[in-house]
């Protein structure tokens, strides 16, 4: 997550010691990982959602999208408040409302009450994240020490998103979907109480903090994808889609002028000065995208045609995590003698191959046949990218402006994946009505009395019948072909944009960014 600014180089007065710096790092990576995995976790009970909750297939994503905005869109103000306020009483007070809103997920009567809370984990993962990582500085002493301990914090928000994928497939499958968020409360509970007891408070700063950027770039992402959902359902020439993106538009021009103008941004925009680092971002941006739609796409269709229960989809999902871990080993293993580029333009080939590949998905498609192969391809490609972006992110950066490149990184990361993922609805949701539309003279003729009523009564086809599966299976496809755009747009910033060689590389690079 984002590194903050004030990584001492010295030796931290008050840092851990003895047995005590166990439970301190515990306490700290359990936090991260409660955060990490929650992109994840409830992906796989999304179906669950949809049906107990009355969601269109449309309108689902915002349980997606609800989370990522607030957490991309307000993370490098959350850890900017961590450093001015205390580190560990602000993160105390973010785990305490991702627990609360976790709560609040789980008791969710209606659509409304779940979207409200979805947003409040947002908020409360963007003020505890970067906040955990930053007083792993505090607790640990410069050196092996602190080495270890960072190895470990990215360790944890590296595999939290198999761990989510896992962990919600068998807390659908054997309790309910809404345990997906209860099982977060006693994790917060037992964070807040032994907080106080093993982590140290750091030494408060001095500044400012830069609400009006927050605020208009994060209301502006929002008012973007509402009007990407809305034009998915109403159409293009929808006054309300139209209205949103306009305000969408203008919200982020104010941020750009917010920017140039305030003292301590969240966002210095010189940091796009730099062309390797404006090319990584571009990718991340794009490829984001991609990431955010298979995992939300997949999910549905491995559960929805296919038939797969919740814990078989969550190990469905294993081999793209094992490729994208083995290939971010390869490329931090060779990148110092082949440099960056050779390793994210060859990663875009593979992820644009694999989105490609996707576009063949039939109702009939199985899974080996239609989702392990061109899922790996993609993972592959996605984890030789993930290292050398990552470390181009901080490369030539000032000691004071590394926390905010990394977290920029990392919000890049999350507005990509919501931004995308709205854009990828919106064709899904075209796509899905002109095949709907071919489908209903076939649906009328030999539907049952039992799934006609069920068509008049919410407006679609029987989730599980062939028609569905045609319907569904078509959005995807035609969704993905945007997404292997938007991979080609990648390509090109990687051979274009990008002119770094293995020299510019720095040593190491942000650790914590959740693969």
């Amino acid at each position: 997550m984002a590194l903050s600014e004030t990584l001492s180089k010295s030796t931290p007065p008050g840092a851990a010691r003895g047995a005590a710096k166990s439970l301190t790092l515990t306490v700290i990576a359990a936090t991260q990982l409660m955060v990490v995995l929650d992109a994840t976790i409830v992906n796989i009970a999304l179906p669950h959602i949809k049906t107990a909750l009355g969601f269109s297939d449309t309108s689902l994503s915002w349980v997606i999208n609800a989370y990522t905005l607030a957490f991309g869109g307000l993370l490098l103000l959350g850890g900017r408040i961590g450093d001015i306020l205390g580190r560990r009483r602000v993160f105390v007070v973010g785990v305490v409302l991702f627990g609360l809103a976790s709560l609040l997920g789980g008791f969710a009567q209606d659509a409304g009450m779940l979207l409200a809370a979805r947003t409040l984990q947002g908020i409360g993962g963007a003020i505890c994240s970067p906040t955990a990582f930053a007083l792993i500085a505090t607790n640990f002493q410069e050196g092996p020490e602190r080495n270890r301990a960072f190895g470990v914090f990215s360790a944890v928000a590296g595999s939290g998103a198999a761990i989510g994928l896992l962990a919600g497939g068998a807390l659908t499958e054997y309790l309910d979907w809404r345990w997906v968020f209860f099982v977060n409360v006693p994790i917060a509970v037992l964070i807040a109480v032994a907080a106080p007891r093993y982590i140290n408070e750091s030494e408060r700063q001095e500044g400012r903090f830069d609400v009006p950027g927050a605020l208009a770039s994060t209301l502006g992402l929002v008012a973007l994808v509402y009007g990407f959902i809305r034009a998915a359902s109403e159409g293009w020439s929808n006054s309300l889609a139209l209205g949103s993106f306009a305000v969408g538009l203008l919200l982020l021009a104010a941020f750009v002028v917010i920017e140039r103008r305030t003292a301590q941004p969240i966002t210095p925009l010189q940091l796009f000065s730099n062309r390797n680092r404006t090319g990584g971002l571009i990718m991340m941006l794009c490829l984001a995208a991609a990431m955010f739609g298979i995992f939300f796409y997949i999910t549905i269709f491995v559960q929805t045609v296919i038939g797969y229960s919740p814990l078989k989809a969550g190990v469905a999902f294993l081999p793209i995590s094992v490729a994208i871990i083995i290939a971010a080993q390869i490329a931090s293993a060779f990148q110092a003698k082949y440099g960056p580029k050779l390793f994210m333009a060859g990663g875009a080939v593979l992820v644009a191959a694999g989105l490609i590949w996707l576009t063949q998905l039939k109702s009939d498609s199985g899974y080996a046949s239609g989702v392990l192969g061109p899922t790996v391809v993609f993972g592959f490609g996605m984890g030789l990218i993930f290292v050398p972006v990552m470390l181009l992110a901080v490369a030539g950066v000032s000691d004071h402006e590394t926390g905010a490149a990394s977290g920029l990184l990392n919000s890049t990361q999350q507005i990509g994946g919501a931004l995308g993922l709205s854009i990828l609805t919106t064709v899904f949701s075209s796509a899905a009505k002109d095949e709907g539309k071919a489908q209903a003279p076939d649906f009328m003729a030999h539907a049952s009395p039992e799934q006609l009523a069920a068509f008049k009564a919410k407006g679609e086809f029987p989730v599980g019948s062939h028609w569905y599966s045609e319907v569904l299976a078509h959005g995807i496809g035609q969704a993905f072909i945007v997404g292997a755009a938007l991979a080609v747009v990648a390509l090109l910033a990687a051979v274009f944009v990008v002119k770094a060689k293995a020299s510019d590389l720095p040593a190491e690079g942000p650790a914590g960014m959740a693969l």
